[in-house]
């Protein structure tokens, strides 16, 4: 896979979630979750399900053909605006990252689009939200920054991310009543505010038992990274612009149609890929959250999802090559006492 020699082999992390380690007087036990376990697993074959269901739709007929000839409908100079487009909006999450990292990071731009490049690429390959896991993992090994930390800023540049998205799909979703547009609106931004002043407000929690205490703790972490970056909205709002806007253009392009009718398709796209349950590398859930925006404009659902189809391949082959192409150039860690990145890839099996 994409990169998966960079990840610490030494990581205990286990994707499954549900095992954990406690260390008493007699050493480590393991014990299980069961609940949690079920959950995770009926999560894992919902999305195996999605995407198999996506697959049987393509392979019944002829239509893997039709999304090769809406590809072939499209100049080499336009798959080439949009790849470029594309490459833009990892710069911009890499300035993002900078901007929330700036004192670990101090100006090393080319190692956080690294980062970016190959988070991209591994979220795109491991199935079940697996590859978010890059991320933390790498600003750990390039960067010294703590798992806790990398990951608290991750979850608020999701949370940042489906604010967005949220907006400007009530902003454009077709057919929305015009007092629930605003009322959802007014929701998420009201939301967006609220949420970081909460996590700053003063609390007790480290009095009141040891879970909550916990509980506490991750607050705390949450708050720095909620306060650390300077422009991180502005960063998440021009990402998500410039990228929406390119994938309704690819969109249009596929379907033959106004970027005015293809563009809210492709923010229900984006809009599905918050959902918890996905499709494997997100196929199905996509594309079905495209093709029923792109119905309420009067596109049929078989073009809609042939068409969000062929825009998902698109952006997945840009990601695996923007990734494979990162992992090729290795960074070098600021780590004291930390090899190169580029050995821990030659010392992986």
């Amino acid at each position: 896979m994409v990169a998966s020699a960079d990840l610490p082999a030494h990581s205990t992390n286990e994707q499954c979630g549900v095992r954990v380690q406690q260390n008493n007087g007699s050493g480590a036990a393991e014990h299980y979750r069961p609940a949690q376990a079920a959950e995770n697993w009926l999560k894992r074959i919902v999305s195996i399900v999605v995407t198999l269901a996506l697959l049987a739709w393509l392979a019944s007929d002829s239509r893997w053909k039709m999304v090769g000839d809406a590809f072939a409908s499209i100049t080499p100079g336009a798959f080439a605006a949009v790849a470029l487009a594309l490459f833009v909006t990892y710069v911009l999450r890499a300035l993002r990252v900078c901007d929330e990292f700036r004192d670990e990071v101090n100006g090393r731009f080319g190692a956080c689009l690294r980062v970016i490049l190959i988070h991209n690429a591994m979220i795109n390959v491991v199935p079940f939200r697996g590859g978010e896991t890059a991320f933390p993992l790498l600003l750990r090994q390039v960067f010294g920054i703590p798992l806790m930390r990398a990951s608290a800023s991750l979850l608020w540049f999701r949370l940042q991310d489906a604010f967005v998205v949220g907006v400007l799909a009530c902003l454009v979703w077709p057919g929305l009543n015009p007092a629930l547009r605003a009322a959802g609106i007014a929701a998420l931004i009201a939301a967006a505010w609220y949420l970081p002043r909460w996590a700053r407000a003063p609390h007790d929690w480290a009095a009141r038992g040891r879970i909550v205490a916990k509980l506490g703790m991750l607050r705390d972490i949450f708050t720095e990274a909620t306060g650390r970056s300077r422009y991180g909205w502005w960063w998440t709002v021009a990402n998500w612009a410039l990228k929406l806007a390119v994938q309704g253009w690819l969109l249009a392009m596929l379907l033959g149609t106004s970027f005015q009718t293809a563009f809210p398709g492709a923010v229900g796209a984006e809009a599905a890929a918050i959902l918890p349950v996905q499709g494997v590398a997100g196929f199905g859930t996509y594309e079905a959250g495209a093709a029923a925006a792109l119905l309420y404009s009067g596109i049929a659902i078989k073009s809609g999802l042939q068409a969000a189809l062929a825009l998902h391949l698109f952006i997945f082959c840009s990601a695996i090559a923007t990734g494979a192409i990162a992992w090729l150039f290795p960074s070098k860690s600021t780590v004291p006492g930390n090899p190169a990145v580029g050995s821990a890839r030659k010392s992986s099996p």
